[in-house]
């Protein structure tokens, strides 16, 4: 909608440009050399590396720094397990210690430099890492891990030694994880079980121990990275990983802070376009987690709305409780694709269905009425006074003879069903047994989805250890709410994935034409003049009111001719922030004498409030429409983000704003306006008309273009309001606020 973009970025410009931004094109970028144009307009990545972590997680050779045999000693029980871990993936260990000729029996050798080979992986167990990082280097070690403690998680003298370390990993060519991380990467994984697998993201190794343990209701791990403070190696980096294993089928994380939100975004993106779902936990929604997370790993948690919004805009699940992580990761890392999105419910009591059906259509889920032949086909074998609509009620006695089973294979033959889910609020022997032997039997002979929420509090019943825990094509809940929640997760991930299309391949890599005059008009470190930021407005296309720039009374009186009353009058100067708080804007003016008047009170008023003028704006009075808020503000993750929402007087009353972090897509600045709890005001509410939401739209996007092209000279951004006329009639910026880095 923007049309096409004119005036280019030289190719020295653009490499100046992203190394202002901190970034550096990378070695490699899906596959190919990376070169200036895997930058976009503001010099920042399209594209993200993909470490190459197969030596990490399958070394031929690994050193162990400061090993020991010595019992009791903390570092014994890390030797020893990571004796264990090396057999296991094939690996010769070697370990390192000044003052021991042996641990458990394998030679150990003074220093690093006295290794017997290169090796692949040290594993440092020593409280200052930094020396040895660097005899790591003279070694060419390729990967090493640091469980140190006392770096950035404690503060600022923490945080400096952690750079020391980060700075040296840098200069080594080495890939470090850590410090202040554990042993989950080197965990015993079971190597019995099928299917695609799950790989684990975490920042606290304890929180992963519900995901791990899946293992034990035969759901398959391949991979956990505990990343720990983050000081080379990060989320971000195992997500890209991960993503390109062919034998993961879903990506679950516990993240706590983001190193860099663009990197993480990057590595999303890449998990999209193979369609490998990320499910993650991200603490930091209240102020209270968000210090907590801090204090833990030493990270930035950003707002936890952008967050939130730049999860989403990548297909990134976000869910909140580690059980939900466990349920969801493990639904979508077994389905198969959804042939359909209809859910139906089916069970042996008609009051658990209907408080089913009520908790998964305010989640979100459709439960489409059934048609009338697919209900008369059901009641040849359920009685005709119950309800088989959706939900589906049996009454219990079908399911202990033949009728069960036919009842489940006509749900799944309907077409407009994708997902059958039966919920069992308890265990009613021989009902229950039978039933859920049915469910198995009916999912191994189908591609759709088959879901049981076993209710009962036990858990240690044979109908749920040995049948629903056996089959790997029933999906098992414990909860209903856990059961709502991957359920939809499922659906939308598909439905996602299915029509991705990456903002970032439509991002723009060179300048527009308003990129130029609008640079003129930037004023680094100051706030511009309303004047002043509408013609940067206009630069990029906005549209703004009629509108003329007066410095005496006469002249304002001939401004409102030109304009045409009614006009609005208010004051203009680069340090108002709120006019209407301070009295200098006056509205509905319709004579030359209130001109008069009101230039000399807004003149008055500036000068009792110690506010320099550049003058008086006379504008055109627009009245009939919807009040909008758009506008950017820097994010410190993500750097600029584009907000819409309601706006006028009372937008921070409201707060009901949606946000999206550039680029992105005209689908998905729409999108944006779902989100808003008021999007029926645009439609019309009250005998008004609908609003132009194309003309919205447009602007979004124009602004998107302003905080690509700007960057960071532009720190903030307020169009309030933007009043968004009558359907076909556009969008008028009345008020503008810019604040210059």
């Amino acid at each position: 909608m923007l049309g096409s973009t004119h005036g280019t970025l030289t190719t020295d410009s653009r490499r100046a440009r992203a190394i202002a931004c901190g970034e550096q094109p990378g070695p490699a970028v899906h596959g190919r050399p990376a070169d200036v144009d895997d930058l976009d307009v503001s010099g920042r990545r399209l594209y993200g590396d993909v470490p190459d972590l197969d030596r990490f997680f399958r070394p031929e050779s690994v050193a162990v720094i400061g090993a020991s045999d010595t019992e009791g000693r903390p570092n014994t029980g890390v030797t020893r397990q990571l004796l264990g871990w090396a057999e296991r993936v094939g690996a010769r260990l070697h370990p390192v210690h000044p003052s021991r000729p042996e641990v458990f029996g394998i030679p150990c050798v003074a220093s690093v430099a006295e290794l017997p080979e290169q090796v692949d992986l040290a594993v440092l167990l020593v409280a200052d890492p930094l020396p040895v990082i660097e005899e790591l280097a003279e070694a060419k070690v390729k990967f090493a891990v640091v469980f140190a403690s006392g770096f950035a998680e404690t503060g600022e003298a923490g945080a400096a030694a952690q750079a020391r370390l980060a700075a040296a990993v840098r200069r080594s060519g080495m890939r470090l994880l850590g410090p202040n991380t554990n042993l989950n990467a080197f965990e015993r994984f079971r190597d019995d079980l099928d299917g695609p697998a799950i790989a684990l993201i975490t920042q606290s190794g304890h929180q992963g121990r519900p995901v791990f343990a899946l293992q034990e209701l035969g759901i398959r791990l391949s991979h956990w990275a505990p990343t720990g403070n983050e000081a080379d190696l990060e989320t971000a980096d195992f997500l890209s990983y991960f993503a390109e294993q062919p034998d993961v089928g879903a990506i679950a994380c516990y993240v706590e802070g983001l190193k860099d939100g663009r990197s993480f975004l990057l590595a999303a993106d890449r998990a999209a376009r193979r369609k490998v779902p990320v499910v993650a936990v991200k603490v930091g929604r209240t102020e209270t987690g968000a210090r907590t997370a801090a204090s833990h790993t030493g990270k930035l948690t950003g707002a936890d709305a952008v967050v939130d919004a730049a999860m989403r805009q990548y297909g990134v699940i976000r869910v909140d409780g580690l059980d939900e992580l466990q349920d969801t990761a493990a639904l979508l890392a077994r389905a198969r694709p959804p042939r359909a999105d209809g859910v139906v419910v089916y069970s042996i009591s008609g009051g658990t269905g209907a408080h089913f059906a009520d908790l998964a259509t305010e989640a979100g889920l459709r439960l489409p009425p059934l048609s009338a032949a697919k209900q008369a086909e059901l009641h040849q074998w359920i009685p005709e006074y119950l309800n088989v609509a959706n939900p589906v009620d049996n009454g219990g006695h079908p399911v202990g003879d033949h009728r069960g089973r036919k009842i489940i294979d006509a749900l799944l033959d309907d077409p407009a069903v994708g997902v059958l889910i039966c919920p069992v609020t308890g265990p009613f022997p021989p009902l229950s047994d039978r039933l859920v032997q049915d469910l198995v039997d009916a999912a191994e002979q189908t591609d759709k989805l088959v879901c049981v929420v076993w209710g009962s509090p036990v858990g240690t019943e044979p109908a749920y250890r040995d049948v629903l825990l056996g089959s790997s094509r029933v999906a098992t809940f414990r909860t209903v709410g856990n059961c709502v929640t991957a359920v939809r997760a499922y659906l939308d991930h598909h439905r996602f994935t299915a029509a991705y299309r990456s903002p970032l391949d439509e991002a723009p890599r060179t300048t527009s034409p308003s990129f130029r005059k609008a640079q003129a008009l930037m004023r680094p470190g100051q706030q511009l003049s309303e004047h002043a930021a509408k013609q940067l407005l206009r630069a990029y296309g906005i549209r703004v009111p009629r509108e003329q720039l007066v410095t005496s009374a006469a002249a304002a009186v001939r401004a409102a001719g030109l304009v045409g009353y009614p006009v609005v009058m208010k004051a203009s100067g680069a340090q108002i922030a709120h006019k209407t708080e301070l009295g200098l804007v006056k509205i509905g003016l319709t004579s030359a004498s209130q001109v008069r008047d009101a230039y000399r009170e807004l003149t008055d008023i500036a000068r009792y409030e110690g506010v320099s003028l550049d003058g008086v704006l006379v504008c055109q009075m627009v009245e009939r429409g919807v009040e909008m808020v758009v506008g950017v503000t820097h994010d410190d993750l993500f750097g600029p983000t584009v907000t819409v929402g309601l706006g006028g007087v009372l937008v921070e009353v409201l707060r009901d704003v949606a946000v999206r972090v550039p680029p992105f897509t005209e689908e998905q600045a729409k999108d944006m306006l779902g989100d808003l709890r008021g999007r029926a005001l645009l439609d019309g509410v009250r005998g008004r008309p609908p609003a132009d939401i194309d003309a919205l739209v447009e602007v979004v996007l124009r602004v998107q273009r302003m905080a690509l092209e700007l960057g960071d000279e532009l720190a903030e951004l307020d169009i309030n309001p933007l009043m968004v006329l009558p359907r076909g009639q556009g969008a008028v910026a009345l008020d503008a606020l810019v604040v210059c880095r």
